[in-house]
């Protein structure tokens, strides 16, 4: 009786003692609205293009068409004995070149504020 009860306590003990760990990382590089604005539709290169932003993360071929994408994320982490919860928030701007070099089309999306972060069940349903 004596053995199960230390076993149980340290088994206790030892799931206890795994404790929390809350985590932050950003992956990629933040882009300025002035950079994207600089960009013109029809008269921009890739030359100019990459001058303003830097080297894109990715390049992809589609349609007949070249795209620069550029990305930048922001994580937040968070567990707390066997409860966690991760949070990943992206801005991603895409550069699409026509077939002959020129800047066709700019979509960047508009980032919403800082990102909260949410510790599932302690917030759920009490927002």
């Amino acid at each position: 009786m004596k053995v199960s009860r230390c076993v149980f306590g340290l088994l206790l003990l030892a799931f206890l003692y795994q404790g929390c760990a809350f985590i932050r990382g950003n992956y990629g590089e933040e882009l300025g609205q002035g950079d994207i604005t600089s960009i013109q539709k029809g008269v921009s290169t890739r030359a100019d293009v990459a001058a303003v932003l830097g080297a894109p993360d990715r390049i992809v071929q589609a349609n007949g068409r070249e795209i620069f994408h550029y990305y930048h994320y922001d994580v937040k982490s968070g567990s707390v004995l066997i409860f966690s919860r991760t949070n990943i928030k992206s801005d991603d701007t895409f550069v699409i070149f026509n077939g002959t070099g020129l800047v066709e089309e700019v979509v960047s999306g508009k980032r919403k504020g800082p990102l909260e972060f949410q510790f599932w069940p302690f917030d759920w349903p009490f927002h």
